[in-house]
């Protein structure tokens, strides 16, 4: 089920829709002219992938880095990437990796076991703040080089979901020299990876631009072409707003954009002249985080009587058009060692959503039509951020909450993660929308570990934190998926969190692009596997 469904790729188009079919044609390696715009959808606030964190950087950047592993998007399973093998200490904490040789990065030095030293120990300096990157590493204590083709990573205890870490672009390996001649500012402007395509220019606001590496032979045995990509130059320009995108795939001013509004891309699905590829996108379901310290969502009667006050099936329908499936807790269906429990928790019951909240006392004391706490009307606060539809999802749940449990609801909605993160800051809010990606659970493991920077629901509770530690560590894949049960039945059984929608990525493309695929975490796409059919 949970294969089955990252694995989900509707495509309406024409037969030249799929990768290197007979009868399509496909430019030469030597065409230096074929180019493709790529509509990205927000502009990140820094293209770092050692320092920064935004989903959407690794579009682009997949390409331009080589990760030590790579994870088969079908079979889960890892592959090599600039790894050819690896092995793992019986106590889980030395892993080894010999590395390909023969591999040069775009500026021409080569690539061996210091290069990989150089990159892991950026990632790991503190002066640096990486933002995701370090995360993934978890608790590395060491990085050792044997020699030049053999590289140890040192854990100071383990964690299972290391390999997973570095097969995402986030530890993608780059140039020691370009990293040497460049300051973690200006990096970003200047990155050199041994990828299949090189990084020319970027221009904030405007433009990203890559360009063939005609030299490429080393790419992992999870993509058709391993060698130099059929599309000479792919420059990624920016859609922020919503409505344009569809707009620039019926223009032909993009070939390919992602996030196509649910309305949009049902259109174009009827239309047949666009091929649209949903993806289902691991990790967290588009969800509110409830403050357990912030009246009235401090009783767990409130945060129940919430969740099972919100119609989830009719916001599913009117935003996403049955795109995304209902979540119901808090890993979305295609994250791994997702728990089948979750489905139908809290399902939309208003008159038990009223009588639980009867329960806590606030009631509407003075005939008014709203509940109060005796002197004043009880409000809830909803912080939202601007991404994944959430402001006009957190509409219909204030128009939900009122109608069904007569309380106040109040939105604040802000412009950027850092907007987010202040008002994170103040605890004065009763629900706030975050979530990140994912294919490991892991990703679940700051936002509920007590004292955790992401921990916005301020749950403190040592039974949750010793499972969520003991998941983490845990390497055996049968014990491993049965304390993420535990973890999201415990997490629900508090309350902890609103589930909305998982998350889908409604990819269009013209129908002239073929063989467009993505990686095991749904966002990052194979661009040297993509051609142009004529």
């Amino acid at each position: 089920m949970v294969r089955t469904l990252h694995r989900m790729c509707l495509v309406v188009a024409l037969a030249c829709s799929l990768p290197f079919l007979v009868g399509c044609s496909q430019p030469s390696r030597g065409d230096d002219t074929t180019e493709v715009v790529y509509g990205l959808t927000i502009v990140p606030s820094g293209i770092d992938p050692h320092i920064h964190a935004s989903a959407e950087l690794g579009i682009p950047l997949r390409s331009v880095y080589d990760t030590l592993v790579y994870r088969d998007p079908n079979t889960l399973e890892f592959v090599p990437g600039l790894a050819e093998a690896w092995t793992i200490s019986e106590d889980a904490l030395t892993y080894t990796f010999t590395l390909k040789q023969g591999v040069v990065f775009h500026d021409g030095t080569m690539m061996d076991a210091d290069s990989v030293k150089v990159n892991l120990l950026r990632v790991l300096d503190p002066v640096n703040n990486s933002a995701k990157a370090a995360q993934l590493l978890g608790p590395v204590s060491d990085v050792s080089v044997i020699d030049p083709t053999h590289i140890a990573i040192i854990l100071s205890e383990p964690f299972a979901p290391l390999l997973d870490g570095l097969s995402q672009p986030y530890l993608g390996i780059a140039s020691p020299a370009a990293l040497a001649g460049w300051d973690s500012l200006t990096y970003q402007f200047h990155q050199v990876g041994t990828g299949p395509y090189k990084f020319v220019e970027y221009v904030v606001n405007d433009r990203l631009v890559l360009e063939r590496n005609p030299d490429y032979s080393w790419g992992p045995p999870l993509v058709t072409n391993t060698e130099a990509p059929a599309v000479a130059r792919i420059i990624f320009r920016f859609y922020p707003d919503p409505a344009s995108r569809a707009l620039a795939l019926q223009s032909g001013d993009a070939q390919i954009m992602g996030e196509l509004l649910p309305t949009d891309a049902q259109a174009l699905a009827s239309d047949g002249t666009i091929q649209l590829l949903p993806v289902a996108v691991p990790g967290q379901p588009l969800e509110f985080l409830l403050n357990t310290t912030h009246a009235p969502t401090d009783r767990l009667a409130v945060r129940q009587a919430l969740i099972m006050a919100t119609d989830r099936q009719a916001i599913v329908q009117a935003l996403f058009q049955g795109y995304s499936p209902i979540a119901y807790g808090p890993l979305s269906a295609a994250t791994l060692y997702y728990s089948s429990d979750m489905v139908g928790r809290y399902a939309f019951d208003p008159v038990q959503a009223v009588a639980l909240f009867n329960t806590t006392g606030l009631v509407d004391s003075d005939g008014d039509g709203w509940r109060d706490d005796g002197q004043t009307p009880i409000e809830i606060n909803l912080v939202v951020p601007p991404w994944g539809q959430s402001p006009e999802v957190a509409q219909l749940i204030e128009s939900q909450w009122e109608s069904v449990l007569h309380v106040h609801v109040t939105i604040q909605q802000v412009a950027s993660f850092p907007m987010l993160s202040d008002a994170a800051a103040t605890e004065n809010y009763n629900a706030i929308s975050l979530n990140f990606f994912g294919l490991d659970p892991s990703v679940i493991n700051a936002f509920y570990l007590s004292g955790s920077r992401l921990n916005w629901s301020h749950v403190s509770d040592t039974n949750l934190d010793q499972l969520l530690a003991e998941a983490q560590a845990e390497v055996d894949a049968t014990r491993r998926a049965a304390l993420y049960a535990r973890i999201q039945n415990e997490i629900m059984d508090q309350a902890l969190v609103l589930p909305i929608r998982d998350y889908v990525n409604l990819n269009g493309a013209s129908p002239s692009i073929q063989g467009l695929h993505f990686d095991a975490q749904g966002w990052f796409p194979y661009l040297t596997d993509i051609g142009l059919g004529f």
